[in-house]
C-alpha cells in the first residue's frame, strides 16, 4: 500500500511541475520576432508591439474566473502601460480548450466585448507559455526598453478583491522602469487558472 501511495504522490508531483522554469529576471524576450495571430486582424511579434519604454506581456484567456475577476484591472494596467509608452500584448495559451471557449473566434468576441484595443493573440501549442515558463492566467511579464525582463508576477496584491488592493505591483514596476530606477519588487506571487496545455 505504501508503494502505491508513493507512486501516486510522485505522479501528482510531476503533474504540478511547470513545463519549464520561469523566465529569470534579466532574460531577453523569448522568440521576440515570432509572429502570432491577433484579434485586431494582423500577425504580430513581441518586437512589433514593443514600444520605446518596453513591453508588457500578459498570459490570459476567456474562460478563467480569476481573469474575469481581474478584467477591469487588466484594462487599467494595459491603459497605464500604453500611456507610459510601454507596448501591450495578451496571449491565450489554452491549447487544450480551443473548442470550449478559448478559440480564436472566442477570443475575438471576448476582446471586443471587453474593449481590447491592444493585441490579444493565439499562442499555438502553448509554445510561448513554455518559453516563458508561464503557468497561470493572468500572469505578467514586464520587459524594459532593452527587451530584458524586469518584473514577473501579479497585477496587484489582491486577486480576490480590487477594493482591498494595497500595492499595484505591475504599475509600480512600470513607474520605476520608465524612471530608470531599479525595480524594488521584481517578482511577486500570483494566482489564477492553470494554462491548459496539450501534453
Amino acid at each position: 500500500m505504501n508503494k502505491i501511495l508513493v507512486a501516486i504522490l510522485a505522479i501528482l508531483t510531476m503533474a504540478l511541475k511547470p513545463i519549464t522554469d520561469p523566465l529569470p529576471i534579466g532574460a531577453a524576450i523569448p522568440h521576440a520576432d515570432q509572429k502570432m495571430q491577433s484579434i485586431l486582424g494582423r500577425s504580430v511579434s513581441f518586437n512589433d508591439v514593443k514600444k520605446t519604454n518596453g513591453l508588457l506581456v500578459m498570459f490570459s484567456c476567456n474562460t478563467c474566473p480569476v481573469v474575469k475577476k481581474y478584467q477591469l484591472r487588466t484594462m487599467e494596467i494595459c491603459k497605464y502601460a500604453v500611456g507610459n509608452n510601454v507596448g501591450v500584448i495578451l496571449l491565450n495559451s489554452n491549447e487544450a480548450t480551443r473548442n470550449s471557449g478559448d478559440s480564436f473566434e472566442d477570443s475575438k468576441a471576448y476582446g471586443q466585448e471587453q474593449g481590447y484595443y491592444f493585441d490579444y493573440v493565439m499562442d499555438n501549442a502553448s509554445a510561448m507559455a513554455d518559453a516563458f515558463g508561464a503557468t497561470r492566467t493572468p500572469e505578467v511579464f514586464l520587459f524594459n526598453k532593452e527587451g530584458k525582463l524586469v518584473y514577473h508576477g501579479a497585477i496587484d496584491d489582491n486577486s480576490g478583491n480590487a477594493a482591498e488592493v494595497t500595492r499595484k505591483h505591475a504599475q509600480f514596476a512600470i513607474d520605476e522602469m520608465v524612471a530608470g530606477n531599479p525595480i524594488s519588487v521584481q517578482e511577486t506571487k500570483f494566482v489564477g487558472c492553470g494554462i491548459k496545455r496539450i501534453k
